[in-house]
């Protein structure tokens, strides 16, 4: 059996953390089916954005909604980045940034115990780590 190489395990970690956040832009936009559905988090734009005031309880509904907007963009903006190999070290750091700031805000305001069950620190090691390995597989940046 082949062992895999650095460049496959950042092929796999670009891949993977790309499709957990666009599965999770995907819940709010209801893809993964309506709320209340089995495993889905929101199924619509209002439940995120009441989950998102839930996670910054300081804030007005117009302000979470644009909190919203802000993360959503991100997180698609980064996953096709990661998808495509293309600024690696960039969109893996945002990818960790990203995740930090959700993990951190569910552990204040949800619980601490939140961020661990729903794999973010995990899921934002993964994207340190993936800033670090340098080149991956089938990517842009091997060709620039």
């Amino acid at each position: 059996m082949k062992n895999i190489t650095l460049l496959e395990a950042g092929l796999i970690l670009r891949i993977v953390l790309a499709i957990t956040m666009l599965s999770a832009v995907a819940d709010r936009f209801g893809l993964w089916g309506a709320p209340g559905s089995n495993a889905v988090a929101w199924g619509n734009w209002d439940n995120f954005v009441i989950y998102t005031q839930t996670l910054n309880p300081y804030t007005n509904k117009a302000t979470a909604e644009i909190l919203g907007i802000a993360a959503t963009f991100f997180e698609v903006i980064l996953s096709l980045l990661l998808i495509f190999g293309f600024k690696t070290r960039i969109a893996a750091l945002g990818t960790a940034f990203l995740l930090f700031f959700f993990g951190f805000a569910m552990a204040v305001s949800v619980s601490v115990k939140a961020p661990f069950d729903y794999s973010v620190w995990t899921s934002a090691a993964s994207a340190l780590l993936l800033a670090n390995i340098g080149k991956t597989s089938y990517a842009v940046d091997n060709r620039i």
